[in-house]
């Protein structure tokens, strides 16, 4: 599972739509395996159409779950057009390219906030089906 899809989860248990609780999921970092896969191109205009629809702070809250605290607080504010992109502005899509596409998560646990359901991550695939208790 790719890091960006992290920014898409939320609880599956209908009780929790109605909390504030329920997305970011909250990820172990001691049980999630990471892995990086430098193979994936890097493809500034893509990175650039979805950076609007990311929610920054679920990012920098899944990052830290997982270790990683060296995120800038805010949402960089990148050149929409890539020909006009500067040499900074280009370094900072090439890491927002290594955290979002290259790195997955390939095994752990995330857990909602809300209620405390925890859904398994096997072989890189989150595994969001509920028990009947709780559909």
């Amino acid at each position: 599972m790719k890091f960006l899809t992290t920014n898409f989860l939320k609880c599956s248990v209908s009780a929790c739509d109605i909390s504030n609780d329920n997305f970011p999921l909250q990820y172990d970092g001691s049980k999630c395996k990471l892995v990086q896969n430098e193979d994936i191109e890097f493809r500034p205009e893509f990175l650039l159409n979805i950076l609007d629809r990311i929610e920054w702070s679920a990012i920098l809250q899944v990052a830290a779950d997982l270790g990683n605290t060296s995120l800038p607080p805010n949402k960089p504010k990148l050149n929409i057009n890539v020909d006009e992109l500067t040499e900074e502005e280009q370094i900072i899509l090439r890491d927002l390219h290594t955290l979002l596409l290259q790195t997955s998560i390939v095994e752990g646990e995330m857990k909602c906030k809300n209620c405390g359901h925890v859904y398994y991550i096997k072989n890189s695939i989150p595994n969001l089906l509920l028990p009947p208790h709780l559909a």
